[in-house]
């Protein structure tokens, strides 16, 4: 093995490690709705049903 397979197997992994971060962190992001765009209700995976229990 060549220096230069070495080097394109690190930086193949180092950029398949990224996106997989990436992703997480995006898919991760979506569910706790957002941050600042969050109004206190559940998150965008569950239902209108869920409304029912909120305080009004």
């Amino acid at each position: 093995m060549s220096q230069n397979d070495l080097l394109f197997l690190v930086v193949t992994l180092s950029l398949a490690t990224s996106l997989v971060v990436m992703v997480v962190r995006f898919f991760a992001s979506r569910r706790r709705g957002g941050g600042d765009t969050s109004d206190g209700r559940a998150g965008w995976w569950e239902g209108p049903w869920d409304d029912d229990d909120r305080r009004r």
